[in-house]
């Protein structure tokens, strides 16, 4: 295959609207903006959530309590969803995401310690709980922190 042989999919490639060419293009006129108005000027653009002067939705609904917007945002999983795990298996972030144990890993993954653990396993994860590195132990693995 060469360069002038290529084509794109049939289909994907439509005609430009050429609007604003006259009456008999369908068209014309005023180009598809109606009569007048704001949006039928040009440069016009209002930002997102404006609403016309009238005092917008985000500012007109309470606000309550402090974001910490350096906070560690942990993926949570609990130690009994461990045992689907192989016994001697090392788990990490990237087999807990393989399991589907985790869809996002945002800023590491965090195990806490509802449930049991009948397993031996490595695990090494960016944080415990101090009761599931107590388990993890107390069935023969090992809490690694990476």
């Amino acid at each position: 295959m060469k360069l002038h042989e290529l084509s794109p999919a049939p289909g994907s490639v439509r005609e430009v609207k050429r609007i604003g060419r006259g009456h008999g293009s369908g068209q014309g006129k005023t180009a598809g903006k109606g009569h007048k108005g704001q949006k039928a000027r040009a440069g016009r653009g209002m930002r997102p959530g404006f609403e016309g002067g009238q005092m917008p939705l985000q500012r007109r609904i309470p606000k309550r309590g402090f974001v910490n917007v350096f906070a560690t945002n942990y993926a949570i999983i609990n130690i009994a969803q461990l045992n689907k795990f192989e016994d001697g298996a090392v788990v990490d972030t990237a087999a807990l995401k393989a399991a589907g144990l985790v869809k996002d890993s945002k800023d590491g993954v965090k195990v806490l310690g509802n449930g049991e653990l009948s397993k031996k396993l490595t695990v090494q994860v960016a944080a415990y709980s101090e009761s599931a590195k107590a388990k993890i132990e107390a069935a023969g693995g090992k809490a690694e922190v990476i």
